[in-house]
């Protein structure tokens, strides 16, 4: 078994993890949890933690400076699930015995990391849905500065109990993800924002992701939703993004439906990894 470790890194030292999961972003669907985007959404937060897995024999230390080795792993925290994807080598038997440190009682799931005498969630899968790139029609515009509140706005009226701020949105803008994101928004004829996607760029010839995506409540039905999605993968495409891909729970019929209304469809389903009852 390879020996691995795991290093804490806070918002500003988290280069070293985008440029891995860049590295490992395939053409198609991300064969992982976690996509640079990802972890540049986490980025919105002052106190994210992502976690960097090395080998631990390429780790080296000079003048009391420790420099971190040949990357095999990142992960972080998304409330009780452990989300991890690993490089294509990786020993996953090595990542799982050092994640058991992080997956404490009340931490129960895993997502890309297979943990020994865990099952599969197969009561909820989530979908992979995948674009390719084709022609775009949309009303959706850039999001600019001027623009950050309303993008903000919609997020809370979208999801429940949001508390983004355009603040938050800022802080991920500045962030080492920041240059990886493309926004866009759209509009009522009225000029009030109604819909808005962030999509993340994986590199030329590697897939971007979707996340997220938010309908404001009181617009939704009028195709905003997709002109949002739409124009964001238009601007992936623009910058040599080679697919675009957007996961939601099977059980969420209504962002499955604006996906495929997009032009997505479903290329495989991901299932989490439970602690069984009594471990």
């Amino acid at each position: 078994m390879v020996s691995v470790a795991r290093h804490r890194l806070s918002p500003a030292e988290t280069g070293p993890a985008l440029r891995a999961l860049r590295a490992w972003t395939p053409p198609d669907a991300p064969s992982g949890s976690l996509h640079p985007g990802d972890v540049g959404w986490l980025l919105r937060r002052d106190d994210a933690t992502v976690f960097l897995w090395t080998d631990a024999r390429t780790d080296t230390q000079a003048e009391g400076v420790a420099t971190t080795g040949t990357p095999v792993a990142v992960g972080f925290l998304d409330g009780p699930v452990l989300r991890v994807t690993a490089a294509p080598d990786a020993d996953l038997g090595a990542l799982s015995a050092d994640a058991e440190d992080l997956l404490v009682p009340g931490n129960d799931a895993t997502d890309g990391l297979p943990v020994p005498g865990w099952e599969p969630d197969t009561e909820e899968p989530w979908l992979v849905f995948s674009w390719t790139p084709e022609p775009v029609s949309s009303r959706a515009v850039q999001v600019t500065e001027s623009d950050t509140a309303d993008r903000a706005l919609v997020h809370r009226a979208a999801f429940t109990g949001s508390t983004l701020t355009a603040d938050h949105w800022r802080t991920m803008k500045k962030s080492p993800a920041g240059h990886l994101a493309v926004e866009t928004l759209v509009r009522t004829p009225a000029g009030e924002p109604a819909a808005a996607a962030t999509g993340w760029f994986g590199g030329a010839g590697r897939c971007g992701l979707l996340e997220p995506v938010g309908t404001h409540a009181d617009h939704r039905g009028h195709g905003y939703g997709r002109d949002a999605v739409r124009g964001a993968c238009a601007a992936l495409a623009d910058r040599g993004a080679s697919a675009v891909a957007v996961l939601t729970p099977a059980g969420n019929e209504a962002a499955a439906a604006l996906y495929r209304s997009a032009g997505f469809t479903v290329v495989r389903e991901n299932l989490d990894w439970t602690r069984p009852s009594g471990v």
